[in-house]
């Protein structure tokens, strides 16, 4: 199943999903947001995996563009993040990309790190989706949400020895969704640590470490939410 390359644009930037179609009519499309280091193989293999359960899925662009190593890519995602209004319109340019693709269908946005970060903030500002899917992505804002307008269900799958993400923030997370009156779900599993559905980390970082079990139970979390949302 080979991926479409489906150009768009966030104002001035020049962006560029990756669309794979499944092999009959979808039930609905997702957007799928990478990690810090945008698309990468395990994020275009987890597309790829959504299209054949059925889903129109696209890979996201972050930044227009592949940061050189880590480092790069964490200067990127700071500029991007500092700025609350900057960053949910690079994200809204995504899901209009998507939208125009999915003709009709419901719109769903699952995330992978920084994408799991992202997805959230697309829930928090009230964006017309069914359902987001956050995996190991940070929980913090600089906008927490407001009551009432949050729209999408939630689901949160989450490494409790996440060092990136302290109990607190999980705290502040819950108590945030609950002021907001949201519909949220939280899945969280014991000893493990960031960037846990990534079969290929890099080595000797300390904090993402891959985890085949909470990998497979998240995504059959993940596939039997969408399948209750969807009905």
């Amino acid at each position: 199943m080979g991926a479409e390359r489906i150009g768009y644009v966030d104002g001035e930037t020049p962006l560029e999903g990756l669309l794979f179609r499944p092999t009959e009519a979808p039930r609905a499309a997702a957007a799928v947001f990478p990690t810090i280091m945008n698309t990468t193989p395990a994020v275009e293999a987890k597309a790829q995996a959504l299209a054949e359960a059925g889903y129109l899925a696209m890979v996201c662009d972050l930044y227009g563009r592949t940061p050189a190593d880590f480092a790069q890519s964490q200067d990127w995602a700071g500029e991007l993040t500092r700025n609350v209004e900057m960053h949910r319109a690079q994200l809204y340019a995504s899901l209009a990309a998507l939208r125009i693709r999915a003709e009709g269908l419901p719109l769903l946005a699952i995330g992978f790190c920084m994408g799991g970060q992202a997805v959230l903030e697309l829930a928090r500002s009230g964006a017309d989706l069914r359902a987001v899917a956050s995996f190991h992505g940070l929980l913090q804002t600089l906008a927490p949400a407001q009551p009432d307008t949050v729209r999408a269900r939630i689901l949160v799958c989450h490494g409790y020895a996440d060092p990136l993400v302290p109990r607190e923030h999980v705290i502040a997370f819950w108590e945030e969704m609950d002021r907001a009156g949201a519909d949220w779900h939280f899945h969280a599993y014991g000893k493990v640590k960031h960037g846990f559905t990534n079969p290929n980390p890099p080595p000797d970082n300390g904090v993402v470490d891959y985890d085949a079990s909470a990998d497979r139970q998240s995504w059959a979390a993940m596939l039997n939410f969408f399948d209750e949302v969807l009905g």
